[in-house]
């Protein structure tokens, strides 16, 4: 897929090293066709990793993408410069008149709050509330798809006994659906987190259908009967490395985080982790963008 991204954004010289095909602003101007607008709202303290990671994701059609990167006007980022979000993204006030095809909100380390105590969510309550307007359909990541579940459908967030940290088998539930096209009947996923969603509060919900899920970690695929709204209860998008970072992080602040499950050879964190997910990541976000986006989204928006 080519993605037209702003010429000096970072992620453009990592993505050119694996061999996907980055248009710049200029090439893009030369192709007579409309590219899927997609809005990425990135709620994640370190925004590089994340923009390289959801860019990965989105490479893998034909379809031109054209790419904005949303960050919150009503919070202070501390690991990301203010240069680079000036540079490279917008707020909400900047874009709230336009329409896209669809849009990403990704996790963020606040999931052991409650939500109305995070300094930004009346913002993000309002994002929420626009997409329903003015986007065609919508993908939640993590904490970004609690958040979805709750302001949508009232659907809470409960605390767990200790960290599900790792990756994990999930199986597939319902292969009619377009979202789990090319799954095998069990695939793996990366997790991170504190929190989960109770299936029997998800099932309970008419709205919705439970796509995957797993003996270990629950809940993971998500979506509203209509595809307006796709909630991914794990991080499918993370690199080979995100979870060691993760990892050798909170040992270094003194924390008891235990080695990430099924992760590195032999349980070993001096060994290089084994990559188990990327394939189905791959599926996932092809998926979307061709049946919930490409196929539905009207020409003029």
């Amino acid at each position: 897929m080519p993605i037209k991204i702003q010429n000096d954004l970072p992620a453009r010289a990592i993505l050119e090293t694996e061999n996907i095909f980055i248009m710049d602003e200029n090439r893009a101007l030369t192709q007579d066709i409309r590219p899927l607008q997609i809005v990425i709202l990135n709620l994640m303290p370190i925004k590089e990793d994340t923009e390289t990671q959801l860019l990965r994701s989105l490479s893998n059609t034909p379809i031109q993408l054209d790419i904005t990167f949303l960050h919150m006007s009503t919070h202070e980022s501390t690991h990301t410069s203010v240069s680079h979000l000036n540079k490279f993204y917008v707020t909400f006030d900047a874009i709230r008149a336009q329409k896209f095809d669809g849009m990403i909100i990704t996790g963020a380390p606040v999931e052991q709050m409650e939500f109305e105590e995070v300094d930004y969510w009346p913002e993000l309550a309002e994002i929420m509330e626009w997409g329903k307007t003015h986007v065609t359909s919508t993908v939640h990541i993590c904490w970004g798809a609690q958040a979805g579940l709750y302001y949508h459908y009232g659907i809470q967030k409960h605390e767990m006994e200790k960290k599900l940290f790792g990756v994990y088998d999930h199986k597939v539930l319902d292969r009619t659906v377009p979202l789990v096209r090319g799954f095998d009947d069990v695939f793996r996923a990366p997790h991170s987190r504190y929190t989960y969603v109770r299936k029997e509060d998800i099932a309970a919900c008419p709205e919705l259908i439970i796509l995957a899920e797993s003996d270990e970690a629950g809940v993971f695929l998500v979506q509203s009967r209509d595809g307006r709204h796709i909630f991914v209860m794990g991080h499918p998008e993370y690199d080979r490395v995100t979870l060691d970072g993760e990892y050798r992080r909170d040992r270094g602040k003194g924390m008891d985080t235990a080695v990430p499950v099924n992760y590195y050879p032999e349980n070993d964190p001096e060994e290089r982790p084994l990559l188990t997910w990327r394939m189905h990541a791959n599926a996932l976000y092809t998926n979307w963008i061709n049946f919930y986006v490409y196929q539905v989204t009207p020409y003029i928006l």
